[in-house]
């Protein structure tokens, strides 16, 4: 099998999660820059085998989209023209960044690792991805 990739899509960073080759278990993969986001995960790919991202949509709490959403939508339109073999799909990601925090907290992580938000992108991707996986 394939591994799935997850995309917590910021406006200055990205968080990545991906499974394990059987799908089963999700685990942080990196943060990178946005502007480098394109080219990371096209070297990933080369890599290893991807069947399907997984992009966190951000809409406000009354379901709205925010003002990330169109940046998101012109990265989900920019991956399926470069590459329409590995689909990408949006995925609600509603309070992921509360619940990375609550995540961090209850790991006993300490306030200075908790306000690390390059840290914090990873474990919303990594929710955004468990999320998935759970309603698949």
């Amino acid at each position: 099998m394939s591994r799935i990739l997850a995309i917590d899509y910021g406006k200055k960073r990205t968080g990545l999660a991906v499974t394990d080759e059987l799908q089963i278990v999700p685990g942080a993969l990196d943060t990178v820059d946005t502007h480098k986001l394109f080219e990371y995960l096209e070297n990933y790919i080369q890599r290893e085998s991807v069947e399907r991202i997984i992009i966190g949509e951000p809409k406000q709490s009354n379901g709205m989209p925010s003002e990330n959403m169109a940046r998101v939508k012109s990265f989900e339109s920019r991956w399926r023209n470069a590459h329409p073999e590995i689909p990408i799909e949006g995925y609600d990601e509603r309070f992921t960044s509360v619940l990375a925090h609550k995540t961090m907290l209850d790991a006993g992580l300490h306030k200075k690792a908790r306000q690390d938000k390059a840290l914090v992108d990873k474990v919303s991707a990594t929710i955004i991805l468990q999320d998935y996986l759970s309603h698949r």
